[in-house]
């Protein structure tokens, strides 16, 4: 079992959940022991009931949950279509300016993206797959990725992130996100994506059927919400092939075992980071990511090998969607990205990728 101070616990609850604070003469006179009989017990997040006949959120309770759930600072929003979670930026997750790397980014719209999935009942198995899903051995799989970052939070900054999610045509669905600095309340990042399904065993994209879609559905808003909401952004735009000679290259990647995820795939955030092996040191050097594309046209392996290829490009069509930086910059860069197995050059990903200066306090 595990054991808090009462200084500990009391810190958790002041800073994350704000609940209520235990008598001070308790915490004079004891130490190192189990808080619970000084404090009602947490809650965990908010979890809504649904009715299955008239596909409804019907009314939301909350209860005890697992001691993750305790110590998780997200919950569902009051209407039970969106969901928030609240993280700090730790050491090991910034770059060499002691700000986040846009690995960091993605990894935490995946984990706020899967506590959503698992806060409204769907499996606990990271999946997010609803029963049917479960009982055909169907799950989501990644077809387009959008990010832009508008500023990086440092070591030690508090980011909230919310995320819901909608249907997309017949064929899959889409999950969307808002980043704010918890401090300043500042939009710092969007992003927005697009899911497909696949059958587990066979490997084969499979059309969202009405089954599935019932039981996701209740709990996506009613009226469209796009996080990308402007005509003409950035995250619409269809993407080439970039075609050999390429300027930059980095060959011969190879996946972890810790790239893998629970598919038994190489995980969505290796793809970028293998994109960015193959951008010049001196972008890297002068420039920070602003914006990012990608598209996912196969799995990857573990016994795969890689090439990750890059070019200098223009605007590729439109302007940027996003929210405080406008078109792009004079002093921008951007890049066309593919990722093609090593042996017989078929094609995983294929990608852009927008540049802006760093600020000059870095």
């Amino acid at each position: 079992m595990l054991k808090l101070s009462c200084n500990a616990t009391d810190k958790l609850q002041t800073l994350f959940s704000h609940s209520h604070q235990p008598d001070p003469a308790h915490r004079r006179t004891v130490s190192s022991v189990s808080c619970s009989h000084l404090r009602k017990p947490v809650l965990d997040p908010l979890r809504a009931i649904v009715s299955a006949d008239q596909g409804s959120v019907i009314r939301a309770e909350q209860g005890l949950g697992s001691l993750a759930d305790q110590l998780r600072l997200g919950s569902l929003t009051e209407d039970g279509l969106s969901y928030k979670e609240k993280f700090i930026v730790r050491s090991y997750e910034v770059g060499s300016n002691k700000t986040a790397t846009v690995e960091t980014v993605a990894n935490l719209l995946q984990e706020v993206g899967c506590n959503h999935a698992q806060s409204v009942g769907f499996s606990t198995d990271g999946f997010a797959t609803t029963p049917t899903m479960r009982k055909l051995h169907l799950i989501w799989v990644t077809a387009r990725m959008h990010i832009e970052i508008y500023k990086y939070p440092a070591w030690g900054d508090v980011v909230e992130i919310e995320t819901w999610c909608q249907s997309e045509g017949r064929i899959g669905t889409r999950r969307d996100w808002i980043l704010k600095d918890v401090a300043t309340g500042e939009v710092t990042g969007r992003a927005t994506s697009k899911w497909v399904m696949m059958n587990q065993d066979t490997r084969r994209l499979q059309k969202v059927s009405d089954d599935v879609r019932d039981e996701y559905l209740v709990f996506c808003p009613k009226e469209l919400r796009l996080a990308f909401p402007e005509e003409n952004n950035r995250s619409l735009k269809k993407i080439p092939k970039l075609e050999d000679p390429a300027q930059y290259s980095m060959i011969g990647l190879k996946p972890r075992r810790a790239d893998l995820d629970m598919n038994q795939h190489v995980n969505n955030v290796t793809y970028i980071g293998w994109v960015l092996e193959s951008i010049p040191q001196e972008i890297v050097d002068t420039h920070e990511l602003q914006v990012i594309t990608l598209d996912y046209r196969r799995e990857c392996q573990q016994d795969d090998v890689v090439d990750s290829l890059t070019t200098t490009t223009s605007e590729i069509g439109g302007t940027n969607g996003s929210a405080t930086s406008g078109a792009q910059g004079q002093n921008d860069s951007q890049f066309l990205h593919l990722l093609r197995l090593s042996g017989d050059g078929q094609e995983i990903n294929r990608g852009t990728t927008l540049w802006r200066k760093k600020p000059s306090n870095l």
